[in-house]
């Protein structure tokens, strides 16, 4: 998305069997700090460590350099990379899935990101992304759940 007429990029960490954003991220760059805090905001937001947390990115490093971060401060989990566009190897054949899955959540945002011709304030870009979670978790149908809310508030209703 542009701030300022700048490009910036956003990582996003989805849960695929709940269908919800668990982190959003904007920042200059996509760098290792950036995959550390979108980890972070999701780690955080977990009761327990799950023995087989597993974080299925793409092939950029940064998701890897993150994981040794995490593993400094004694926090594991593992992170499988699935490169390309094709399924060329047994692990992109078994996680696939769960890539097009962010990849749609991509689509939709952009979809309601292009309206706006960029952002000229950095808060404005974290309201508009934030409205979309927002939007998306707590009051979008979401096809692949039989048209439900994945969070359903009951006040709401």
């Amino acid at each position: 998305m542009k701030v300022n007429g700048k490009w910036h990029y956003i990582c996003f960490f989805f849960d695929a069997a709940k269908k919800i954003i668990l982190s959003y991220r904007i920042s200059p760059n996509r760098d290792t700090p950036l995959a550390i805090r979108a980890i972070n905001d999701v780690l955080v937001k977990l009761k327990e460590l799950p023995e087989t947390l597993n974080f299925v990115v793409d092939g950029n490093p940064i998701y890897l350099l993150a994981r040794l971060f995490f593993a400094q401060h004694n926090i594991n989990f593992d992170v499988t990379q699935v490169i390309g566009l094709t399924n060329d190897d047994p692990i992109s054949k078994e996680y696939r899935p769960l890539k097009q899955i962010i990849e749609c959540l991509n689509r939709t945002f952009k979809r309601s990101y292009k309206t706006t011709n960029g952002f000229n304030s950095f808060n404005g870009s974290i309201s508009f992304v934030t409205l979309f979670c927002t939007y998306f978790n707590f009051l979008r149908p979401h096809s692949s759940i039989e048209g439900r809310i994945p969070v359903v508030i009951p006040e709401f209703d």
